[in-house]
């Protein structure tokens, strides 16, 4: 029989107690379609509540040779889950998943044979519609691409998801960059290599409710605008220049206005509405800088990005416990 390649799928978990094992069995029901590679999987429980750490385990029990873990101290999100996931990753190419089934598992074989006989470093995904989101969620999440793509370098393909196959040297590229506020949309795109999308339908979850809100999301979309521009730092500077030049200008037409005709008014709705919108556009530059400030002193801190309660690996990882 010819040597296999490994395919290692990392899956990152948070209170997914009833999603792991229906997720597990997709995944076998794709091994018996890809016999020339061999799946493994290694789920990164996040910290979960519920019982997702005790139904891996059974899964990792039942397939020792196929299933393997690595569970959090506490929640420390989604990204520290994926950094985890592919730093203890060994395989040959290694697939990045989410347990709910909204990455088809099916598709995989597809992306390995692109990604094996064609000259694509990377297969992702993209989903061509957002049926069975709430409006207002697909309306901000456009609304996002389009701003993301306009102001920063590393641009984003609408409709992009995590999920994608990759061979070892981009992982390996992943890896190297050390920063600690990680956006990994923003990462893949930054790395470069040659990337192959394959688009597919909106898949619903096959259990459970997702655990990503509203304000997450919005919270996740700014540390990713942030992350790859420096663009709202110079919106700022650009108010701020506008905003100095409007009060000038104003300030000559009131000076004018009074030596021609005098002062009929006392002047203070003006003087108001001039204080108040001055305050508050120094209070959003404020913010936008204290933002950059913020993660500067992140990545000064050096803290690792997660803590390893236990864990189950192959044998053949070097950090294996």
């Amino acid at each position: 029989m010819p040597v296999q390649d490994r395919i290692t799928l990392v899956v990152p978990c948070y209170n997914e107690e009833e999603t792991v094992s229906i997720f597990t069995e997709a995944i076998m029901e794709v091994q018996d379609q890809l016999p020339e590679a061999f799946l493994e999987i290694i789920f990164i429980n996040d910290g979960s509540k519920d019982k997702t750490l005790a139904n891996i385990k059974t899964l990792q029990a039942q397939y020792p040779d196929r299933v393997y873990y690595l569970s959090f101290s506490r929640n420390f999100g989604k990204e520290a889950g994926l950094m985890a996931g592919l730093e203890y990753a060994q395989g040959d190419y290694v697939a990045i998943m989410d347990v709910d089934l909204q990455d088809p598992p099916a598709m995989l074989i597809e992306m390995y044979h692109k990604i094996k006989h064609e000259p694509y470093d990377v297969v992702a995904t993209r989903r061509v519609n957002r049926d069975g989101e709430p409006p207002v969620r697909s309306f901000f999440a456009r609304m996002y691409y389009r701003l993301n793509n306009s102001i920063s370098d590393v641009k984003l393909e609408e409709g992009a998801r995590d999920y994608r196959l990759m061979t070892r040297q981009v992982v390996d590229a992943v890896l190297s960059l050390p920063e600690s506020n990680r956006f990994s949309k923003g990462i893949f795109s930054w790395v470069g290599f040659d990337v192959a999308y394959l688009e597919y339908e909106n898949v619903e979850r096959s259990a459970g409710n997702t655990s990503w809100s509203f304000t997450q999301l919005f919270n996740y979309a700014i540390e990713g605008l942030i992350s790859f521009s420096d663009a709202p730092l110079t919106i700022a500077s650009y108010v701020g220049l506008f905003t100095f030049l409007f009060a000038v200008i104003y300030g000559i037409y009131i000076i004018v206005k009074t030596l021609i005709f005098g002062d009929s008014t006392p002047g203070w709705p003006s003087l108001a509405v001039l204080v108040v919108g001055m305050g508050g556009l120094q209070l959003l530059s404020l913010g936008i800088v204290g933002k950059y400030i913020a993660k500067i002193f992140n990545e000064t801190k050096h803290r690792p990005l997660y803590i390893i309660k236990e864990s189950k690996l192959p044998d053949s990882n070097p950090q294996a416990k």
